[in-house]
């Protein structure tokens, strides 16, 4: 506690639960009757206690130099060079004068072992085979990262300013973000704990705060309220808002607010919202101090494993995010799945043709890479798999890897406004309007739209002198909307702009188009390595297909969601995807020759995908495999430790196929009882020290056979519902796959392409399975209404049928049935369809009717169709009842 200038009675307010707050020291007092000395004991601490915690000074760990070097300046800039010549051949007057600049304003600054420490861990991970990101953030406008290998984009070819990383004009450290692949980043924050000691690295805490749905439905459980009175209350809030702008904006929730036990459930949330709910760790956010770290913030150890982790917040830990913080180094080391599946692609294609791909070295023009992303076929292409990302692409028809680079800065709220003007410019170039002709070289290739924030930076360069730091802090004061700032550069930019001799209204429309962008501009560094990821990804795809698919399904296999995505797209490219086999699966998916593929190679399905199959399992039948292949159901339980292979496992193996090489799945059950009674017989006996007088004879060492029965194989439809059970979705084929394709004819968006950005309120047609269908009472408990989830190869949604629609659509909200819904886009937790028709082609009649072109009309309208030719239309339509089929 610190010495503050409040009373007595103030210092001892105590603000409690919601349901009470304490106001004076008398007040307190009831809560320690028998301790009265407790109150006066606490003032005497806190008066004692006079702390002052240093603030606001960078703190930086020691790193070690190697012999016969005396500062970490020398060394960095040694690395430096050394490191520049090894990138480019020859090394050019420009690529010097860059890399001597930044390394002045680094030195200058004090920040060369803050470059020696990342460019040291970055290192070491890709020495042990650990897949780093090409950049993240400012950093890859940095030719000295790119030179120590801390990134692998080259500025000068991309065309980025320092400046943007590290402002010469500006006191602030510079912040250096990594990409790691996500099943190994732990390994790299283990070396940097190693390195530096275990009590100097510590990851960070972060607090969840109490959101206004949560704080509302938490307060009703205080005031002992039915819960489905604050949750009705709750679900007023519109997703985003806070309780008093709810209260400002929602009719209904005003309403209930007037009435007295709500007006209080209200009040009371409104003082709790916001303030901390629970503590976890920070996603990526890792300090390391140059002394242990309890000389600095206290530590705890994490609830879920033995890691250390800070309590204090990144915003008291870390000088970039507040001045006023201790200042230890902060470093976010940010795990990215996308990388783990490069790293996987990678080793499939060494292992499968001893090919070694470095994926950091590839051409950047490859012109089936352009190929693949026109076409939109991009699952699993990162940062571009979307359904937005697919119909940009297929418009875009991107030809140059610039084009990735604006595609990932623009598909965001507010610049997506500006993707047909720039799809237009490239389309189009007669149509490319620049704001004067001198900006032509700063916007060409963005096709005369602004799209990064070093645009700005590189603008008011050109037109009004400011050097880039000083642009730097131009783009700041804009960003930050901070109005004294802004008039102050605008006065500048203006005089700047008359001394290079333009004049007034010129320089008062380039202000006005820097103001306009700035604000919402993208960060081209960070752009440019996420699209260079973008770009790998589909390298891999479009070079190795069968390596790199199996690489995204052996790292989506924990989402049930994307792996039938990529089952599908597999089918698409041809690749065959086998089930799993005892003899042939690994814990993730592999990839075995198959003569009847047209890529000569077979994907074969990983035994960690399969339900109830955990890893004691899996590495109890590896470990018993290595020996050699299992040669019979009896021999697998014979040498599989059968406390980890227990019966639920057996038969999930049996019923997904794992077993088909051994005899018909229906026999193997069958049979499966007795056989692991007679292999654990063998077990006991062979672990017996008695020695059976046979023991040592040929016969005894002869490879086991099983006595499975000859029975009748299970039917197509249960195996197909033994494959959905236990993976999670079809895998061979779906069972409903004729109906889903003539639905596919219909539709107006597969559902993964829908999203909340350019599809809300919109009305679409969408068709697929019914995965789940849940029937309720409404409210006043006489009409039913249904809740849905709809599926097909792409994605899937919630389906939400009001009674009016579910009276006149009853027969068809069936689970695992086919169905086509039209209705509105809406979005409030998560996406879903508000159902407005729905149709169930099951019937032949119906199949006929909509597959037949003949028979079935249908008519598209958009949102400029005029009021009286809906009324023609409905009044047509009304008078001629016939057989034929309409679609609206």
């Amino acid at each position: 506690q610190t010495k503050t200038m409040m009373s007595d009675t103030d210092r001892l307010t105590m603000i409690g639960s919601p349901d009470y707050y304490l106001k004076s020291a008398g007040e307190m007092a009831k809560l320690f009757p028998q301790h009265p000395e407790a109150l006066t004991n606490t003032l005497k601490i806190a008066d004692e206690c006079n702390v002052d915690i240093p603030t606001g000074k960078w703190i930086l760990p020691h790193f070690p130099l190697p012999a016969g070097y005396k500062t970490p300046e020398a060394y960095l800039k040694e690395l430096a060079e050394k490191g520049l010549k090894q990138r480019f051949e020859p090394v050019t007057r420009i690529q010097t004068d860059r890399l001597n600049y930044e390394l002045k304003v680094i030195c200058d600054k004090g920040f060369a072992t803050y470059l020696l420490i990342v460019a040291d861990f970055v290192n070491w991970a890709k020495q042990h085979k650990i897949r780093v990101g090409p950049g993240r953030g400012s950093v890859a406008g940095s030719l000295a990262a790119y030179a120590l290998r801390i990134t692998s984009i080259d500025p000068l070819f991309h065309n980025i300013p320092f400046e943007r990383f590290l402002n010469p004009e500006r006191p602030s450290p510079p912040d250096i973000d990594l990409d790691f692949a996500d099943d190994r980043r732990d390994e790299v924050i283990e070396y940097v704990a190693q390195k530096y000691g275990k009590d100097k690295v510590a990851q960070i805490i972060t607090f969840g705060t109490m959101e206004a749905r949560g704080a509302i439905r938490d307060i009703g459980r205080v005031l002992g309220m039915p819960y489905s009175d604050p949750d009705k209350i709750a679900k007023l809030i519109p997703f985003g808002l806070g309780i008093q702008e709810s209260l400002d904006t929602v009719g209904e929730l005003k309403e209930f607010y007037q009435q007295a036990e709500f007006k209080e459930l209200l009040d009371l949330a409104k003082k709790v919202e916001g303030t901390a709910r629970h503590a976890s760790t920070h996603a990526a956010g890792v300090v390391v101090g140059d002394k242990p770290l309890t000389e600095y913030t206290p530590l705890q150890m994490e609830s879920k494993n033995e890691r250390i982790m800070t309590q204090y917040d990144m915003y008291s830990l870390d000088c970039n995010i507040s001045p006023d913080a201790i200042g230890l180094l902060k470093m976010d080391f940010l795990g990215l799945r996308n990388l783990t599946i490069l790293q996987n692609a990678v080793d499939f294609v060494l292992k499968q043709t001893g090919k070694r791909v470095d994926v950091s070295e590839i051409p950047i023009d490859n012109p089936e890479v352009f190929k693949l992303l026109s076409a939109g076929k991009t699952t699993g292409i990162f940062q571009l798999e979307s359904g937005g990302m697919r119909r940009v692409a297929k418009k875009l028809k991107p030809s140059r890897f610039s084009d990735i680079t604006a595609m990932v800065a623009l598909y965001r709220p507010g610049p997506m406004d500006l993707i047909d003007d720039f799809i237009e410019g490239k389309l189009n170039p007669a149509s490319i309007k620049y704001p004067h002709p001198d900006l032509k070289p700063v916007l060409a290739e963005t096709y005369g739209i602004a799209v990064y924030q070093e645009q700005a930076l590189q603008i008011a360069n050109v037109m009004a002198g400011y050097t880039l730091g000083e642009a730097d802090i131009l783009r700041r004061a804009i960003g930050k909307k901070k109005r004294a700032m802004m008039v102050k550069e605008k006065d500048k930019f203006i005089k700047g702009a008359r001394t290079k001799g333009y004049t007034s209204q010129v320089a008062e429309k380039v202000w006005s188009y820097i103001e306009k962008f700035a604000g919402y501009g993208f960060n081209k560094a960070h752009a440019t390595a996420y699209a260079m990821i973008a770009y790998q990804t589909a390298y891999l795809k479009v070079k190795f297909p069968v390596e790199f698919m199996a690489a995204l399904l052996t790292a989506e296999v924990v989402s049930k969601d994307k792996v039938p995505i990529a089952i599908d797209e597999s089918k698409q490219m041809g690749i065959v995807i086998l089930p799993p086999d005892i003899n042939q699966s690994d814990i993730g998916f592999t990839i075995i020759p198959d003569k009847h593929s047209l890529n000569k190679k077979a994907i074969r399905f990983g035994l960690s995908a399969i339900k109830n199959v955990g890893e004691a399992a899996i590495g109890a039948i590896l470990k018993a495999r290595a020996k050699k292949d299992f040669s019979s159901l009896t021999d697998f339980c014979r040498r599989v430790d059968a406390q980890k292979v227990n019966k639920k496992v057996l038969e999930s193996l049996v019923q997904v196929g794992g077993f088909d090489r051994f005899g018909k799945r229906s026999g193997l059950m069958m049979a499966l009882e007795a056989v692991r009674q007679k292999a654990s017989d063998h077990q006991k006996q062979a672990s017996s020290p008695q020695v059976s007088l046979f023991a040592g004879t040929k016969t005894d060492e002869a490879e086991p056979v099983d006595s499975i029965p000859d029975t009748a194989e299970f039917s197509k439809a249960d195996r197909l519902s033994f494959e959905k059970n236990l993976l999670g979705f079809y895998l061979t084929e779906h069972p409903l796959a004729d109906a889903l394709k003539r639905i596919r004819e219909l539709v107006s968006h597969p559902i993964g392409e829908l999203n909340e950005t350019e599809n809300l309120n919109q009305t679409v047609t969408v068709g697929g399975a019914l995965r789940s269908v849940k029937k309720i009472l409404t409210k006043n408990g006489n009409k039913e209404m249904a809740f849905g989830i709809l599926e097909d190869a792409t994605g899937s949604i919630e389906l939400v049928v009001f009674p009016k629609t579910y009276a006149a659509t009853r027969s068809i909200w069936i689970a695992d049935q086919p169905v086509l819904v039209t209705g509105r886009v809406d979005f409030k937790d998560r996406l879903s369809l508000i159902v407005d028709t729905a149709l169930r082609p099951t019937d032949d009649q119906l199949i006929k009717k909509v597959s037949s072109s003949a028979s079935t009309y249908i008519l598209s309208l958009d949102s400029h169709t005029k009021r009286e030719d809906l009324v023609e239309i409905n009044q047509l339509l009304k008078s001629n009842p016939g057989e034929n089929q309409v679609i609206i």
